[in-house]
């Protein structure tokens, strides 16, 4: 009688059964940085042509690229890292994606579960590691378990609240046989209506024309609700904010009743709301703050409103007139015809509000573009015209990756696009995410070309990206705005009269001199080809000539410090 061999069973290590798993979930890379304890499935995918590795080289690096995937595919992204060291590494850039509402499935190897007694090297606990930055974490014990978990994690990484997941996964579980099948995947349909849309409409209608503002939250991109909002907008004349810090601009900053980003302090977001008898929010943690200050961000008098698919967010930290749960694309759609007809005869008032908003607009823009011109020629580059040149630059329609604090709020207001999709930034303040994020968003659109516009100061956090993306080929072009300094930091110090560092001049760990880093050299190191502008004219063609290559490179540009 021939002997069954192992194939013939239909038997295949766990390794190879989470590689089908994947393979049916539609993943198409594996972001991650390997050591023994991931060697399993390694080696599981010499033979799987249809999965590609893209290597890091750290683990936080690795985290940023699912990252930047996730955001820019629009799908969960699948993350292996390495044991308790490797998913310690990664925790800063797993804080960003928990805050930004990443949707990943983070895996990390694990030791091999027979000997765990003995307390081998690179043994932790994982599950309790990952416990404060997942929506949950757990170990697989057997290869039969891995079907039901992972389809569980994506399900779970990409429902309201989405955000990353955990698994652990021990060399021993990898490397054990299993018949389990693989199974199918599942079709779930998340958009729930809101409810109580038609007092919705009918509160949002009674508000003068002119007195009531949206906020526009990251919700509506990972909704991919942008055409409903603008639907919206325009139904109200209503101005349209985005966030006070956000991952996405989700609203087209082409439209003339786009009003800008929410400023980061409360006050200052007091006196910009204040303006109105009412808000709408698009989604939530819309009104997030940096520094302190004593007074709220809806002032006394502003009404709220609220829509979001997190019932978290609804109410938990200002009084709302009225918030519902539902998808923001769903929802809206069914809001709109409840509120077109209650609307209907004040379309002349709200023209006369478009009108002035147009009117507004342009002149915001022609006053910018003066303050721009004025410093063009200065004799070292103002952050506001290197934002204005980068944005000249990378025009309407390509991907915008930032982390460049310097810059960033100048580089917002010159954004003029139609795309409602061009623009992400870190979210969750923690450093490191935008060279890396880059990377991965190129790969999630199909390898396009990326604009990664970051800070010298977080460059360093993260600089091993140049090497994953010359490694792969991708269009990916960093701006590194070089002021030699922690510029965000030595102002905020600027502004407290109390400080002695004020009065003394002398600014302890805030300068990146003595010896200055050398950015072209670092990428030169990478295999990734490099220029440095210190005139305000080369910018922009510095950056068109990145883009056309179609390859790595890096521009460094030297701007005005503190």
């Amino acid at each position: 009688m021939p002997i069954e061999t192992v194939d013939a069973a239909g038997s295949r290590r766990g390794a190879e059964l989470l590689l089908d798993v994947l393979r049916s979930e539609g993943v198409r890379y594996i972001f991650g940085n390997p050591g023994t304890t991931e060697l399993p499935l390694i080696d599981a995918l010499t033979e799987a042509q249809d999965i590609g590795y893209i290597l890091a080289l750290q683990e936080a690096t690795a985290v940023a690229m699912a990252d930047g995937y996730a955001q820019g595919a629009r799908r969960p992204a699948f993350l292996n890292l390495h044991t308790a060291g490797g998913l310690g590494h990664g925790m800063g850039a797993l804080w960003n994606a928990q805050v930004s509402g990443t949707p990943l499935v983070v895996t990390a190897g694990q030791q091999d579960l027979r000997h765990a007694l003995s307390d081998p090297l690179l043994m932790g606990d994982l599950v309790a590691i990952a416990d404060p930055v997942v929506k949950w974490a757990r170990e697989v014990t057997s290869p039969d378990q891995i079907p039901v978990l992972l389809r569980r994690a994506f399900h779970d990484c990409g429902a309201a609240p989405s955000g990353p997941v955990f698994l652990s996964l021990p060399m021993d579980v990898m490397e054990a046989m299993t018949a389990t099948p693989a199974g199918e995947t599942s079709t779930i349909d998340q958009r729930a209506v809101a409810g109580s849309l038609d007092k919705l409409a009918e509160r949002l209608a009674a508000i003068a024309p002119g007195r009531l503002a949206l906020i526009a939250g990251d919700e509506i991109d990972a909704s991919d609700a942008s055409a409903q909002a603008v639907a919206l907008a325009d139904l109200l004349a209503a101005p349209v904010y985005g966030s006070s810090w956000p991952a996405h601009i989700p609203f087209p900053t082409a439209h003339p009743l786009w009003a800008g980003n929410l400023p980061t302090r409360a006050d200052a977001i007091a006196d910009i709301l204040g303006r109105y008898d009412a808000v709408f929010a698009l989604g939530g943690k819309s009104l997030i703050t940096i520094l302190y200050s004593e007074v709220s961000a809806v002032p006394p008098g502003t009404q709220v409103f609220q829509l979001s698919a997190d019932v978290r967010d609804l109410g938990r930290t200002y009084a709302t007139s009225l918030s519902t749960v539902g998808d923001i694309q769903a929802s809206l759609n069914a809001l709109l015809p409840l509120l077109a007809p209650r609307v209907a005869g004040r379309a002349a008032a709200y023209a006369e509000v478009r009108a002035q908003a147009e009117t507004a607009r342009t002149e915001r823009r022609a006053k910018l573009a003066a303050a721009a011109d004025a410093a063009f020629d200065d004799p070292v580059i103002a952050p506001l015209v290197a934002a204005r040149e980068v944005a000249r630059a990378v025009g309407a329609q390509t991907t915008i990756i930032d982390e460049a604090p310097a810059t960033l709020t100048h580089l917002r207001t010159f954004l003029d696009s139609s795309s409602t999709h061009q623009y992400a930034a870190m979210r969750g303040g923690v450093l490191g995410w935008g060279m890396p994020a880059a990377v991965g968003f190129s790969l999630g659109i199909d390898r396009a070309p990326v604009v990664c516009v970051v800070g010298d100061g977080a460059a360093m956090y993260s600089p091993q990206a140049l090497w994953t993306a010359a490694h792969e080929k991708l269009p990916v072009t960093f701006v590194v705005i070089n002021n030699a300094e922690y510029n965000i930091l030595k102002n905020f110090m600027k502004g407290q009269a109390h400080y002695a560092s004020v009065r003394a001049n002398r600014f302890i760990a805030m300068d990146l001199t003595d010896p200055r880093v050398d950015y072209l050299a670092l990428a030169t190191s990478m295999g990734v080809p490099s220029q440095r502008v210190t005139r305000a004219a080369d910018i922009a063609p510095a950056i068109e000539a990145g883009i056309r290559s179609g390859s790595a490179n890096l521009v460094e540009v030297v701007v005005r410090a503190s």
